[in-house]
């Protein structure tokens, strides 16, 4: 019952074994592509950002400082986000999006008849950066949350690949020596109780 028992257990444990490697490779390809992603967003912010501090620049040199601040300080704080979150084989990745619409033609906080239309240029791009910098915490912190379940994973793998299941099958092999032995040692008894009611027969 022991052997049959520790055979099962063996079972499922390479089973199991079976499905974490599969888990690793699909959360490693997971953690790659959003690994890429966020490199690009980086990059792209840099150059986002660049683009919004020249805005900024042209901006001032149309309506001047005095104003462009006047402006700034009317506009409405930053929207709010809405967090969610998805599920990929057991790791639960958050989504980051804006809760609000972002800013249309009636709630920039500013007059469009009193101004530039380079105040408009200034609030577009930097509505850009802002939704850039989501993007990048959003995979970030899917990223940071990958690493923790693929080293989790990783040592599940190897406990039962080079523990769990090496102990199963050195356990299966003694019990299955030992009933060998017991075997032989019963044919053997057997054997001499057969000479011995011969013997007696005669």
């Amino acid at each position: 019952m022991n052997l049959m028992n520790l055979k099962k257990t063996r079972a499922m444990a390479k089973k199991g074994h079976t499905i974490l490697e599969r888990k690793k490779e699909v959360l490693v390809i997971e953690f790659m592509k959003l690994l890429q992603q966020s490199k690009n967003d980086r990059n792209y912010l840099y150059t986002v950002l660049q683009g919004a501090y020249k805005t900024v620049a042209v901006a001032s040199t149309y309506i001047g400082d005095f104003e462009l601040e006047k402006v700034a300080a009317y506009m409405p704080e930053t929207t709010p986000v809405k967090i969610t979150l998805k599920n990929v084989m057991g790791v639960r990745l958050p989504e980051i999006s804006k809760a609000q619409k972002e800013f249309t033609m009636t709630n920039r906080g500013y007059s469009l008849l009193t101004t530039s239309t380079a105040v408009d240029d200034v609030s577009d791009s930097f509505q850009e950066v802002s939704n850039t910098i989501i993007d990048i915490a959003k995979r970030e912190q899917g990223l940071k949350r990958l690493v923790i379940e693929i080293d989790k994973t990783k040592r599940r793998v190897n406990a039962l690949e080079y523990v769990i299941i090496p102990e199963l099958n050195n356990h299966s092999k003694y019990i299955a020596m030992r009933l060998s032995e017991i075997d032989r040692d019963t044919f053997a008894a057997l054997k001499h109780v057969k000479k011995r009611l011969a013997k007696v027969q005669k």
